[in-house]
């Protein structure tokens, strides 16, 4: 593509924003800035029975966080606004009338269907048919009477009732649909509020969209709007359907909270990074080739193409978005930042205070190297508190059977002198020496000159001093983080459980 794309996103404010529908928000955005173009944010907000206190904020607040800024919309303004459709009305109307006064729509007095109207058309699509065409070719009189019985009309749209319409798509093979299959469907409701049908299409002409992103859930009504887009005389934006995100396979009993995590805020919770997040949601329905995973924001904006997004349904994967958050956290976070973003979750876990998370002070430094403990091991974020809270406990509030620090084929004896002999070390190791590497070596020259069979007798109950559990971090990292008095009063602990 040689010119600038405007493209938006057009979400409901109906609830969180999901998963599925924000992947066709990233492609927007993507498209937008590889060819230098515009994204918008528009909120469609004319169903006003479903919306929801709170949507447009978290909808702003999922799009800030994936860092998916737009040019245009709520907040920011433009040159087409209002960007609420609730506040643009009267051109919905204006475009409406306009098609009833050019004989491509009409008004219809429509009433509740009763339950056998309603059953009958379930089973005989015709019926169906009927029912939306019934005030088509009223009369006078009939439109009268209704009027006279109360009831408010909608604008319909006069569907054609011959030939066929073809949907045009970057990414499906083009559905060719007959014509008479088609409702004529409700452009604007007696309340003066539009349908999406409607309401879209007048805006996309306006705000001069390009190209429309959106999911293939729209693909039954694309016919219609494509006759719509005709019937008013428009040019048609260029159509992108992207496929389906298929659900994670069913596991036996409850799903985890990762498997059933359907709101981008969920994923933000669980400790996800949105560069990790965003990497992932690319790869769920387009690939730069056959075997690159891995993109920065930078480098998908320069290589997306609307050409590489697949038709077929996208598989969605909690172990690949696992991996990918993992090799986020463990290859693009520095310490420092590591321990930033670990923040939040150490306060609700009461490791920290909520006002230690703006400002730790001197211990920060305790803090950043505690996290790097386990910057290799955790996947999400909300792992981290669990894997080193016992970093923020005194030795004697450790909770641990005595049999724990005694290896396998080792008396209890033999480890009480093996964490004397640690203690003592320790406790002489000069300041220079006292670091990870500096205290792994010391330790294995220790197990040699007390004639152990492997290090990993003295390591095992030195480990298990310092954390009180049997998977931990490495034993010599925890005692250069501890510092040489909290370490050895763990070893000290230690000794006094063994008696």
């Amino acid at each position: 593509m040689t010119e600038k794309a405007r493209t938006r996103y057009a979400p409901s404010p109906t609830g969180r924003p999901h998963i599925g529908n924000i992947r066709t928000a990233v492609f927007s955005y993507l498209l937008a800035k590889h060819t230098g173009g515009d994204f918008l944010l528009r909120i469609e907000d004319t169903d006003r029975k479903r919306y929801v206190e709170g949507s447009l904020e978290a909808i702003e607040d999922s799009l800030r966080w994936l860092g998916l800024d737009w040019d245009e919309g709520p907040g920011i303004g433009g040159p087409y606004e209002p960007y609420l459709q609730s506040e643009r009305l009267e051109l919905y109307l204006k475009y409406a009338t306009q098609l009833v006064a050019e004989g491509k729509a009409y008004y219809s007095y429509d009433r509740e269907r009763t339950e056998e109207e309603r059953k009958a058309a379930e089973k005989n699509p015709q019926v169906s048919l009927s029912f939306s065409r019934r005030w088509r070719e009223s009369t006078e009189e009939e439109r009268q009477a209704a009027i006279a019985d109360g009831i408010k009309p909608v604008i319909r749209f006069k569907v054609p009732l011959e030939g066929v319409t073809t949907v045009p798509d970057i990414v499906v093979n083009p559905p060719i649909v007959q014509n008479s299959s088609l409702s004529d469907l409700v452009l604007l409701k007696s309340d003066g509020f539009p349908t999406y049908h409607l309401a879209h299409i007048v805006d996309d002409h306006l705000m001069k969209i390009t190209h429309v992103i959106r999911g293939q859930e729209w693909l039954p009504s694309a016919a219609l709007h494509v006759l719509l887009y005709q019937a008013l005389g428009w040019e048609m934006p260029v159509m992108v359907h992207p496929p389906v995100i298929l659900n994670p396979p069913g596991v036996k009993g409850k799903l985890s909270k990762r498997e059933s995590a359907v709101y981008v805020g969920q994923y933000r919770e669980l400790g996800y990074l949105p560069e990790a997040l965003l990497n992932y949601l690319v790869l769920l329905g387009w690939s730069y080739d056959d075997k690159t995973e891995l993109f920065s924001k930078e480098e998908l904006v320069e290589k997306f193409d609307l050409n590489r997004i697949q038709p077929t349904p996208a598989k969605y994967s909690v172990e690949k978005l696992d991996w990918l958050n993992a090799y986020y956290i463990n290859h693009k976070l520095t310490r420092e930042e590591f321990a930033q973003r670990s923040l939040p979750f150490l306060a609700e876990a009461g490791l920290i205070t909520q006002d230690e998370v703006a400002d730790l002070g001197e211990r920060l430094g305790f803090i950043v190297r505690v996290c790097g403990l386990v910057k290799d091991k955790v996947k999400i974020l909300s792992e981290v508190p669990g894997e080193i809270d016992f970093m923020f406990k005194p030795a004697s509030e450790l909770e641990y059977p005595a049999q724990d620090l005694v290896g396998k084929n080792e008396s209890k004896a033999a480890t009480a002198k093996i964490l004397a002999a640690s203690i003592d070390y320790l406790a002489k190791l000069p300041d220079e020496k006292f670091t990870t590497a500096g205290i792994a070596e010391g330790l294995s020259q220790l197990s040699a000159d007390l004639e152990l069979k492997n290090r990993g007798l003295l390591f095992w109950p030195v480990r298990i001093a310092m954390c009180g559990r049997k998977n931990s971090p490495d034993a010599s990292a925890m005692i250069e983080t501890y510092g040489r008095e909290a370490a050895l009063d763990h070893l000290r602990v230690a000794c006094e459980k063994l008696g």
